[in-house]
């Protein structure tokens, strides 16, 4: 498995870093710098997940969780106060879909060629599982909450990739009030939880996510006062909370 790892791309990752710095909103490069700088990433998280018996099914059955959370009509018949109705309020008022992170991934990529089995399916679960983790950790999908999350996911997986765009973040955000406060606590919820990437979530959505949230060891969603990502060259402002 080593000796198929990805290399590590660093200029085209300050490439796309650079275009981020001009862009903040654009997904797509969000993705080329974490592909460009995963390396042993994804091959770190499918022996993690070897480990343990729900890791082990995912690896051998390889659920697409995208069909399941396409499905809004399904989600919309859950239980009140469920996982999936959480996940679905989430999209809908970001206005957001898991196809859609699988296509911004897809015009950001840099790869020739396929990752080797098992490291593409455990790229395509952390993908298409990331707006699941806004859902549970309640980061929305501001400049703030995304660098929270991003936090949140580099406490669990140790990306590189992940590591540039949170110094970028920070770089960008240096006198921003709490925005340092705001990325460190998000690296310290990561360092609590669970390890989320082992999760088997097409079991959970149905239950309450409050009893998701205590069993994966989250804690409550954190407050924050929102940052949108503003039209390019202009700068970043505060929503309303």
């Amino acid at each position: 498995m080593t000796r198929s790892l990805p290399k590590l791309e660093v200029r085209k990752a300050i490439t796309a870093v650079r275009a981020l710095a001009a862009n903040p909103g654009d997904l797509p490069k969000v993705f080329t710098i974490i592909e460009a700088l995963s390396g042993g990433t994804q091959a770190r998280i499918a022996r993690r997940l070897a480990r343990t018996e729900g890791g082990q099914r995912l690896l051998r059955d390889k659920p697409d969780v995208v069909k399941v959370l396409e499905d809004r009509a399904a989600l919309a018949r859950l239980p009140e106060g469920s996982l999936g109705r959480a996940y679905l309020a989430f999209v809908e008022s970001e206005r957001i879909s898991a196809a859609g992170i699988r296509a911004a991934n897809v015009e950001g990529s840099i790869r020739e060629r396929a990752l080797p089995a098992p490291l593409d399916y455990v790229h395509a679960r952390m993908r298409d599982t990331h707006d699941l983790w806004h859902a549970v950790t309640g980061y929305q999908t501001d400049i703030l909450g995304e660098l929270g999350l991003l936090a949140f996911g580099f406490a669990q997986t140790r990306n590189p990739g992940v590591a540039l765009i949170l110094g970028f973040g920070l770089w960008k955000l240096f006198s921003f009030p709490g925005a340092w406060s705001h990325i460190a606590d998000g690296y310290r919820r990561g360092r609590k939880a669970a390890y989320l990437p082992a999760v088997e979530w097409e079991s959970l959505l149905d239950q309450p996510v409050a009893e998701v949230r205590a069993r994966l060891s989250l804690e409550a969603p954190p407050k924050y006062q929102p940052l949108r990502a503003p039209a390019p060259g202009q700068p970043a402002v505060a929503a309303p909370a």
